[in-house]
C-alpha cells in the first residue's frame, strides 16, 4: 500500500427512526419495519408534507447531564449519543493513551436549524435583546463534532464536513484519509442531522422534493418504484470508530470491516438535479473502486443513495450501470431509505453503518414498498424482503444537492489479510 495505513471500522453507533441504538435499528430494518409516521414535532396542518421520520422516545438527558444538554441543539445530542454508543462497542477511551491522535469528523447538511428558527421567533415576537446567547454556538454545523470532542475528549483534528446529503459519506472519507497517511491514529467521523421543524419542511416541500403520501406515510418512501413521488425527511445520526490497523491490534479489539476506498466527485450540472447522463456518479464509484485495489466483479452488495425522487434513481440506475458493467445486474442493491426516510447529511455515514452490519450478518435488507418497478430502474434492488448473501465487499453511494456525488467501499478485514 505504498507506506499507507490499513483502515478498520471497530465501532458503530446509531439513533434512527428506527431505533436508539445500532441494535434496534438493525434488528427493524432487517425485517422491513419503517421508521415513517405523522410528524410530532410540531402541528404540519396546512403542510402538503405531514410526515417524516422521527427519532422517537429519545430523551438527551438520559445520555446526558441536563445542562449540557440544553447548551446543544437536537443534531449535536444525536451525534454525541450515537459518538457515545460507537466507543462503548469499540472498548475506546479517547482520552488513552494519547487524545491528540485521535480526530472528529462529524457532516451535516443544515446543522441547527431547530436553534435558529426558535430564536428568529424570539427575535420577531419578543425582541432582539432576548436572543438566547447560546444561539450560535448551537446553530452552527460544526457544533456537532465539537460537542462530541468535548464530551468524549478527543484532542485531535475536529471539523465538520458540509456537502449536503454527501456529508457523512465525505466525513468518513476524511477520517479514512487521515488514518491512512498516519495524521491520526483514530478517527470518530459520521454525520447528524435534525431537521424535522416547519421551516425546513416548508422549504423543501416549496421545492417540490418531498413525497406528499399523506395517505399512508409508511408506504411514502418507495426507492425505484414507478410510484415514487419525493423523499421522506428524517433525523438521527451514526458514528463509526475508524482506526488503524497497528492501533486497533495493539488494544486487541476485533475489527467489524475495513475501509477499502473512497471516491468524489462533482456533476458541475445543477442545484438540485443530478447530472442527466450519471458519469460524474459513475465515475466516483470508479474512482472509490480503483482506490480500493477492487475489480466490478468482486462487489457483493451497494446500498444505494436510492431518495424516492423520479430523477435521482432513474441517474443512479444509469450511473451503476456505467461504473459496474453487467455486474450491476448481478449485484443485490438496496435502498434503506426506504426504511429510515432520508437523513440528509447524516444518510451516507447511517448506510455505511448498513453496510458494515450487512457484510457483518451476511444480510441484504430489503428495498419495501417496491411493489411495481420502474421500468427504467431495471437492477435487482431487493424488493420487500430481505435475504441472506455473504457479502465481502459493499459499495455505499451518496449524493447530495449541488452536485455532490461521494462512494465508500467496504470489506471484510479478513479479506485482506
Amino acid at each position: 500500500m505504498n507506506g499507507l495505513h490499513r483502515v478498520f471500522i471497530t465501532g458503530l453507533g446509531i439513533v434512527s427512526p428506527l431505533g436508539l441504538d445500532t441494535d434496534s435499528t438493525w434488528s427493524r430494518l432487517q425485517k422491513g419495519h419503517s421508521g415513517i409516521d405523522y410528524i410530532t414535532a410540531f402541528d404540519s396542518e396546512g403542510f402538503d408534507t405531514r410526515f417524516a421520520g422521527e427519532v422517537k422516545g429519545f430523551d438527551p438527558e438520559s445520555y446526558l447531564e441536563r445542562k449540557e444538554s440544553r447548551h446543544m441543539d437536537r443534531f449535536a445530542q444525536l451525534a454525541v449519543v450515537a459518538a457515545l454508543e460507537a466507543c462503548r462497542q469499540a472498548g475506546l477511551d479517547p482520552k488513552k493513551p494519547d487524545p491528540y491522535r485521535v480526530g472528529v469528523i462529524i457532516g451535516s447538511g443544515i446543522g441547527g436549524i431547530i436553534t435558529l428558527s426558535q430564536q428568529m421567533e424570539v427575535l420577531s415576537q419578543r425582541g432582539p435583546k432576548r436572543v438566547s446567547p447560546f444561539l450560535i454556538p448551537m446553530m452552527l454545523a460544526d457544533m456537532a463534532s465539537a460537542q462530541v470532542s468535548m464530551v468524549t475528549g478527543c484532542m485531535g483534528t475536529n471539523y465538520c464536513v458540509v456537502s449536503s446529503c454527501a456529508s457523512g459519506a465525505d466525513a468518513l472519507g476524511q477520517g479514512w484519509e487521515m488514518i491512512r497517511r498516519g495524521q491520526e491514529d483514530v478517527v470518530l467521523a459520521g454525520g447528524s442531522e435534525a431537521p424535522i421543524n416547519p421551516i425546513a419542511i416548508a422549504g423543501f416541500n416549496s421545492m417540490r422534493a418531498l413525497s406528499r403520501f399523506n395517505e399512508d406515510p409508511q408506504k411514502a418512501s418507495r426507492p425505484f418504484d414507478t410510484n415514487r413521488d419525493g423523499f421522506v425527511m428524517a433525523e438521527g445520526a451514526a458514528v463509526l470508530v475508524l482506526e488503524s490497523q497497528e492501533s486497533a491490534e495493539s488494544r486487541g479489539v476485533t475489527p467489524l470491516a475495513e475501509i477499502k476506498g473512497y471516491g468524489a466527485t462533482s456533476d458541475a450540472h445543477h442545484l438540485t438535479e443530478p447530472g442527466p447522463a450519471g458519469q460524474s456518479a459513475a465515475r466516483a464509484i470508479t474512482l472509490a473502486l480503483n482506490s480500493a485495489g477492487i475489480e466490478p466483479s468482486e462487489v457483493d452488495y451497494l446500498n444505494a443513495h436510492g431518495t424516492s425522487t423520479p430523477l435521482n434513481d432513474r441517474q443512479e440506475t444509469k450511473a451503476i450501470k456505467l461504473a459496474l458493467g453487467e455486474d450491476a445486474y448481478r449485484v443485490p442493491l438496496s435502498s434503506t431509505k426506504s426504511m429510515t426516510g432520508h437523513l440528509l447529511g447524516a444518510g451516507g455515514a447511517l448506510e455505511a453503518a448498513f453496510c458494515v452490519l450487512a457484510m457483518r450478518d451476511g444480510v441484504v435488507p430489503p428495498t419495501i414498498n417496491l411493489n411495481d418497478q420502474d421500468p427504467d430502474c431495471d437492477l435487482d434492488y431487493t424488493p420487500n424482503q430481505s435475504r441472506q448473501h455473504k457479502i465481502d465487499v459493499a459499495i455505499s453511494n451518496s449524493f447530495g444537492f449541488g452536485g455532490h456525488n461521494s462512494v465508500l467501499v467496504f470489506a471484510n478485514p479478513e479479506r485482506g489479510r
